[in-house]
């Protein structure tokens, strides 16, 4: 499992060598899919890329990747209690931004981003990036409870990757990140 990417890195030699070593020692490798979180019950905008191999000994006839569910999820359906969860997220402190940072967000509309901020705090946020191309949508980004999130990182308060709550001023949480993932509550990260 990795990113899309990986399919045409380096001329698309990278998952050719990937497949050859996998052949060598013994797999019988399937064709690489992409398959997306949204088509799978999982409120999150996240696309994976799989390789699977199968040993020769076995018969890879038996194995079959998920068909997709009919129903997109959006965010309030892992945040509040829905088809997927039986109760809203459970509550738990997480981290906060920074005075001006969460000043500067604050004035980002749900379901928005950076261009929906005043050209003068635009260019205080964004620095040097303002003048540079491409959307950078996910710097000062506010999640929207009517789409599934954008691919969650590791790090929730990150510039370029930002995934602030839609109502509330601050990163998600572990849990939220968990339930957006749909992990069960009861799942403990160690």
């Amino acid at each position: 499992e990795n990113v899309r990417g990986l399919l045409n890195h380096n001329g698309g030699q990278t998952i050719q060598v990937m497949k050859d070593v996998l052949q060598d020692i013994g797999y019988n490798v399937l064709e690489p899919r992409v398959l997306k979180a949204i088509n799978y019950r999982v409120p999150q905008k996240r696309e994976r890329l799989f390789l699977i191999a199968i040993r020769h000994d076995l018969d890879t006839s038996k194995f079959s990747f998920p068909y997709p569910y009919p129903k997109t999820y959006v965010l309030k359906d892992a945040l509040k209690k829905s088809e997927l969860y039986d109760s809203n997220v459970p509550k738990e402190s997480g981290q906060t931004y920074p005075k001006r940072k969460k000043e500067i967000l604050s004035m980002v509309p749900q379901g928005g981003y950076w261009r929906d901020l005043p050209i003068d705090i635009q260019k205080e946020y964004m620095k040097k990036s303002f003048y540079l191309g491409g959307g950078k949508t996910g710097m000062a980004r506010r999640m929207s409870w009517e789409e599934p999130s954008l691919t969650l990182t590791c790090a929730p308060a990150q510039k370029q990757t930002e995934r602030c709550h839609p109502d509330e001023t601050r990163p998600f949480t572990v849990r939220e990140y968990a339930r957006i993932q749909t992990f069960p509550d009861q799942w403990t990260f160690a």
